[in-house]
């Protein structure tokens, strides 16, 4: 069986019965013959979900189960992997194009409670205080246990300018927080930028959807045309708080910064199903120095690119260790019945590095303080935390990720200061600018 698929996501196993290769945008499937015991089992869930049907006390959904009986499947699996029914489906296309409604946060499901991955900057939750890390217990009164993440998407999401209250467990809070939101159309500029003093372009990107690399070009064209070639000391590439996106946004991206070489490879369940992603000639900020920041909010498809330019010594990577989310979802469409989105690849920098549960440790280590608010409540976060999540091949018993958190007023942002000193030469460090010539022979990572 083949079919097209509409997207990969980086961001965010095959069973027993199936192998896949990607090819050209095509995701081919080859089957392998069930044992009699998985039919076995079939039987017994066919058994037990006729009993249920017939005799549970209140007349159950029946489709509502079937959906449950899936998604408690796939939820075994891995914290990425999900039933996506036609509504849900269409909110996701919806959101990868950059435009959705809702809180603006990313998140996925830890101890039967709703976790905060990253909100998404200038959006109503990160507004109202909502942080990575933050486990939603109640929606409205509600309590989240019981409820599957996509029951508990869609209670969050709501019409424009309506109220919704959550409340929120935090470590080291004393109590839970009650917060109150106000939904709004979240439209997602995924680039952002500015011109730092007068000669560093600082480039934010804070998601990867369609429309990431024609904001990063025209973002590049813009500062250039601002600041004289002989002026411009280089770019600040923010990653922080970033929870990924678009496979092939983060490849688009990294390819802005490098005229050749590796950018990512993707392994999938056979040895064999590998799949490389290539930079070609053209660097957009013509070989100007470049200094990527990353935190504890940095996953997926963010950490494609910084462990892209880190690995190629076209970057020095400052700030704190990422999330350490090293995996590939596919969306596999199910025709009017939705989309599958199956975890079915892990992904690897150009050195055959997996980060799946370790995360990109920077060149520069930098903490960013936090403010005395927040001092004790805000805790590290990564990939390994997760229930269910998937062992990396590098993945080390001091688990992964780090705090993630900006200061809202640049002024009071360490990590940023201290990639624009470097820039300027005020000051000085081993790690920048990386030697392209100096990359190390051989790596205690696993190859493939």
């Amino acid at each position: 069986m083949i079919r097209k698929y509409s997207m990969l996501l980086a961001g965010a196993a095959m069973g027993a019965v199936a192998a896949f290769a990607i090819n050209d945008g095509v995701l081919s499937f080859r089957a392998d013959a069930a044992g009699p015991e998985t039919y076995r089992q079939l039987d017994i869930f066919g058994d037990i979900f006729e009993r249920v049907r017939s005799q549970y006390v209140n007349e159950p959904n029946e489709q509502e189960l079937i959906k449950q009986a899936i998604n408690g499947m796939l939820q075994s699996l891995d914290p990425h992997s999900s039933y996506l029914d036609p509504k849900e489906r269409e909110a996701m296309s919806t959101q990868t194009r950059g435009e959705f409604g809702g809180l603006g946060i990313e998140v996925t499901m830890e101890d039967e409670l709703v976790k905060v991955i990253a909100p998404i900057d200038d959006t109503p939750a990160s507004k109202a205080g909502v942080l990575s890390g933050d486990l939603i217990s109640e929606i409205d009164g509600e309590k989240v246990r019981g409820l599957s993440l996509q029951q508990a998407v869609e209670k969050m999401r709501g019409l424009v300018n309506t109220p919704i209250d959550l409340t929120i467990l935090r470590k080291g809070a004393d109590a839970p927080i009650k917060i109150k939101i106000v939904r709004d159309t979240i439209v997602v500029k995924s680039v952002k930028y500015r011109i730092e003093g007068d000669d560093i372009g600082y480039l934010d990107i804070n998601g990867f959807t369609e429309q990431t690399f024609s904001g990063l070009k025209d973002s590049i064209e813009k500062i250039q045309a601002a600041v004289p070639d002989d002026k411009l000391k280089g770019y600040v590439i923010d990653l922080r708080l970033n929870p990924g996106g678009l496979l092939n946004q983060a490849v688009s991206v990294s390819n802005a910064f490098l005229d050749r070489g590796e950018i990512v490879s993707t392994r999938g369940r056979q040895k064999d199903n590998v799949v490389r992603e290539s930079a070609t000639p053209g660097d957009l900020t013509k070989g100007k120095p470049v200094i990527v920041l990353v935190n504890g909010g940095s996953a997926s498809a963010s950490e494609i690119v910084a462990g892209a330019l880190q690995d190629h010594r076209r970057g020095t990577v400052l700030g704190t260790r990422s999330f350490g989310k090293g995996s590939v979802q596919t969306i596999i469409p199910l025709g009017q019945n939705g989309a599958l989105r199956l975890t079915t690849a892990l992904y690897y920098t150009p050195s055959g590095c997996s980060i799946q549960g370790k995360g990109i440790d920077p060149d520069i280590v930098v903490e960013q303080p936090l403010p005395e608010e927040l001092k004790g409540r805000a805790q590290p976060s990564g990939e390994s935390s997760l229930r269910n999540s998937i062992q990396g091949d590098a993945q080390d018993e001091s688990g992964s990720g780090s705090i993630a958190y900006v200061p809202p007023d640049p002024k009071d942002d360490i990590q940023l200061k201290a990639a624009m000193d470097l820039l300027r030469g005020v000051t000085t460090n081993a790690a920048f600018p990386p030697d392209p010539n100096n990359i190390p022979k051989g790596t205690t990572c696993k190859r493939v």
